[in-house]
């Protein structure tokens, strides 16, 4: 059994610890795989690649695939 400081000494490590872990909560990878997800949109009809907004699809769409016809949802934008 810890007597005195010890003790003391290590509640504190134990609190740090315990802190430590609950700032991590929700930070896994798999967490960050999902938001990133939600966040690609637009997807290539031509390739399938992803993006988050159509300016990076037009962009993409111009550079990439120079041949095709421009779908008609990125002629306004």
């Amino acid at each position: 059994m810890a007597r005195g400081q010890q003790k003391v000494q290590s509640q504190q490590k134990a609190a740090e610890k315990a802190a430590k872990m609950k700032k991590q909560q929700g930070h896994s990878a798999n967490d960050q795989k999902k938001a990133a997800q939600k966040a690609l949109v637009h997807a290539c009809a031509v390739c399938k690649a992803q993006m988050p907004d159509p300016k990076t699809y037009k962009q993409h769409f111009e550079n990439k695939h120079p041949k095709n016809d421009m779908p008609p949802e990125l002629k306004d934008a």
